[in-house]
């Protein structure tokens, strides 16, 4: 039985994770299990799972996530030393969906076990992808990647013939605006830029898919995860989001990886890797589907993109910065104190003011995070925009 621990096993991932661990139980034994602050959620799945330990990182719950496994025999904790204890106690293989920062240290706690870590978590190589990846190198950890994109990328490559690639292809839905006019996305309230046309997400992924910056984050971590430069990584438009990602080869052949838009696809796909287990997710009809159009992303819609390639040939902490003025800016624009073109040009006013700075290890990228947020939330106030 391969071993098993899940960071941020209550939000979208985490749940879809835990429903193919529950479905194969005689394939996995299940260490961990860490959350935010969902208690109630939390216990149900230790229990189920018949979890070593259950962990919510919010220390006020810690009373109430003990109360839920009394008499189970599952050890309870709470905070942020404990998830990352958690994180490193030895397993197979470990999901990594925990967002934003607080997902760094436990990541880069799994990655320092050696084991199989998939990352759901955009962040760990967005954000310190130079930290996490030094840590891969150090332990023989294996990455596999979660994000239906590189998920996609991932199996195309699955000979390994790296040598032969001349260039990997992300495809992007477009999302609610893929041919809004520029006034048109200017008046756009957060309710039409959380309409995803294909894809059930939260929030802030939705809104990062509707500025494109979703797609400039897989970028960076493109580059990353397969060792290429920006000039070797294309996005285009595809709104059936049916092909999720193609490889290019040097002899001429494109390998695309197709499915349904579900995630339990790429995450059973991690799960089971070498091998594959059964989902419930529905089967590809291309006869249903029709037809496939893919058009090149608009870069003047569509500026996000061109941030995240700037960040990506500065490296450094600018990844970083980006990273997180654009929550803080997504934020303002849910919250109606931006409109939904300030997002972008509040990323690249923060970019400006910070420049190149040097990130060399998780604090250096932990004090660039917040530097660049609390600049976010100022440029975020001088607009003074107010949505209908």
């Amino acid at each position: 039985m391969k071993t098993v621990t899940v960071l941020g096993s209550t939000g979208s991932v985490g749940t879809q994770t835990i429903e193919l661990l529950a479905a194969n139980p005689d394939r996995y034994r299940v260490r961990a299990l860490v959350a935010g602050s969902n208690t109630r959620l939390l216990a149900e799945q230790a229990i189920a799972l018949r979890a070593e330990i259950a962990v919510v990182a919010d220390e006020s719950r810690h009373a109430d996530l003990a109360q839920a496994l009394a008499g189970t025999g599952i050890e309870a904790a709470s905070g942020r030393e404990a998830m990352i204890e958690a994180a490193s106690r030895p397993a197979d293989w470990t999901m990594c969906a925990i967002m934003g920062a607080a997902g760094l240290h436990p990541t880069l706690a799994a990655i320092q076990g050696g084991g199989g870590v998939a990352l759901a978590n955009k962040e760990a190589l967005v954000c310190a992808g130079d930290v996490m990846l030094r840590a891969v190198a150090a332990a023989g950890a294996t990455l596999l990647p979660v994000d239906s994109e590189h998920n996609a990328i991932f199996q195309a490559m699955a000979d390994g013939n790296r040598a032969a690639v001349e260039r990997i292809i992300l495809t992007a839905s477009g999302g609610p605006f893929r041919t809004a006019s520029i006034d048109e996305m200017r008046a756009a309230t957060p309710e039409k830029a959380l309409r995803h046309p294909v894809w059930t997400m939260g929030a802030k992924i939705s809104i990062d898919s509707a500025t494109m910056m979703n797609k400039g984050l897989e970028v960076i971590e493109a580059a990353r995860l397969f060792n290429l430069p920006s000039d070797r990584i294309d996005v285009l438009v595809h709104p059936q989001s049916t092909v999720h990602g193609l490889v290019c080869y040097a002899d001429g052949s494109v390998l695309a990886q197709l499915g349904s838009p579900d995630m339990r696809v790429p995450i059973a796909h991690a799960l089971a890797w070498p091998e594959r287990i059964a989902t419930a997710a529905p089967r590809l009809d291309l006869i249903a589907a029709g037809r496939l159009d893919f058009a090149e992303p608009d870069p003047v819609r569509f500026p996000a993109l061109r941030l995240a390639r700037e960040a990506l040939l500065a490296g450094g902490g600018v990844p970083a910065l980006m990273s997180a003025a654009n929550e803080i800016a997504v934020e303002a624009f849910l919250t109606r104190r931006i409109g939904f073109l300030d997002i972008a040009a509040v990323v690249e006013q923060v970019m400006l003011e910070m420049g190149h700075l040097a990130a060399d290890t998780l604090e250096a990228v932990i004090d660039i995070d917040l530097e660049a947020r609390a600049r976010a939330a100022k440029a975020c106030a001088q607009r003074e925009f107010h949505a209908a």
